[in-house]
């Protein structure tokens, strides 16, 4: 493998990072912040949103690549990985742009996020203990 299963998910996931990041441009725009949430609880939910997908994405996505080069697991499983960490993280982003507190976006979201996440770690430690 090349890459390339990785490279299709880094990029959906750039894609909801700018998403998410254009949020925050209008809402300090609107709510004319220049700096920090100014108290604006839809911002800091905003920003807590576009933060907690910088916080897990690079992880999720440098294990799979490792997968990937490494052929921990066979394409369908990588895709099946992949999808699931960026629909996870639509979910939680979702979840925390409508809501501060609990919201089945941010439960089902971070549960996914870290299924997906100890999956793949689970696949390398397998496939370097068996090497």
């Amino acid at each position: 493998m090349n890459g390339a299963i990785t490279g299709l998910y880094a990029a959906l996931t750039t894609f909801l990072l700018i998403v998410l990041g254009w949020r925050i441009a209008k809402l300090r725009m609107r709510h004319r912040v220049g700096l920090g949430d100014g108290g604006v609880p839809e911002l800091q939910q905003a920003i807590r949103a576009h933060g907690n997908l910088v916080e897990y994405a690079p992880l999720a996505l440098l294990l799979l690549l490792a997968a990937e080069l490494g052929g921990a697991a066979p394409a369908p499983v990588l895709h099946s990985l992949g999808a699931a960490f960026v629909a996870a993280r639509v979910a939680h982003a979702f979840g925390l742009s409508r809501s501060p507190g609990r919201s089945p976006g941010r439960f089902f979201g971070t549960l996914l996020t870290w299924l997906a996440m100890l999956t793949l770690a689970v696949l390398l430690l397998a496939r370097a203990w068996s090497a």
